[in-house]
């Protein structure tokens, strides 16, 4: 693991800054989602929200990606080209949003249903989001990586479901991918100490079925290896003295 950076008090305001602009796109485009859209409209109306705030999307050209916005329907876990694919009813579709501005990143995801969805697919959303919700809680300083990571874990494992465990949360600052790397599953009191000023990217990815993927021939879309649905959230959060801060959701949630 290399080192993790300390923000400083302007450094955070930058960071503020960014992930409130990619907190409003996400949620403006969960708005906007229905069905008969490509994911390449998706994607393109996204982009012109960013820009229209005044960020720019980091990942357009991030190792050669060549969109502003990964949009993965049903079984994509992550990093779904956006493109002629229409949307149903029926679908679910995750949306990852990074935006940057003033040199600094924000990045957050969420996955939305079309439409009315199966219950399976409901219940898959909600757990994903309560295990965003529990990882969040231990997201404080003095606490450690693997108190964050666990609880993911045991949030999607006790209502049946898997944890990818090949892809990564991580550290966000002026780079979009800072250390350190955040696991989805992990033991309690193992791991980094948190500490004031760092800034995480914290994303569980929860599969319906197993958790083992793989990557399609584009080089990019990952999908769950044995088909089943998937879902995708992400928040940036500071970590302070107190409670955790969602700089993608500057909001209060109750902790």
């Amino acid at each position: 693991m290399g080192i993790i950076k300390i923000k400083t008090s302007e450094e955070i305001e930058l960071m503020r800054t960014a992930g409130r602009i990619t907190g409003e796109v996400l949620r403006e485009v969960g708005g906007f989602i229905e069905s008969g859209l490509t994911t390449a409209e998706i994607d393109s109306r996204a982009e012109k929200l960013m820009r229209e705030k005044g960020g720019e999307p980091v990942f357009l050209g991030y190792r050669g990606y060549r969109h502003a916005t990964c949009v993965s329907v049903n079984n994509e876990v992550v990093h779904g080209i956006p493109g002629s694919r229409v949307v149903r009813g029926g679908d679910i579709v995750s949306v990852d949003v990074g935006v940057r501005i003033n040199g600094y990143c924000g990045d957050s995801a969420a996955t939305f249903p079309v439409g009315k969805i199966s219950a399976k697919a409901e219940k898959l959303l909600r757990v994903g989001r309560e295990s965003l919700k529990a990882a969040l809680k231990q997201a404080r300083a003095g606490r450690h990586l693997g108190d964050v990571s666990h609880a993911v874990e045991a949030r999607a494992e006790s209502n049946g479901f898997s944890v990818v465990r090949d892809l990564y949360g991580h550290g966000i600052g002026r780079d979009l991918h800072e250390d350190p790397l955040i696991p989805n599953y992990g033991k309690p009191g193992e791991g980094i100490e948190l500490k004031p000023g760092m800034i995480l990217a914290i994303e569980p990815m929860l599969n319906v079925g197993g958790w083992r993927i793989r990557t399609l021939p584009d080089g990019w879309t990952v999908v769950t290896e044995d088909g089943s649905l998937s879902c995708h959230f992400e928040h940036t959060v500071l970590i302070t003295d107190g409670e955790p801060e969602i700089l993608t959701w500057p909001k209060k949630i109750k902790m």
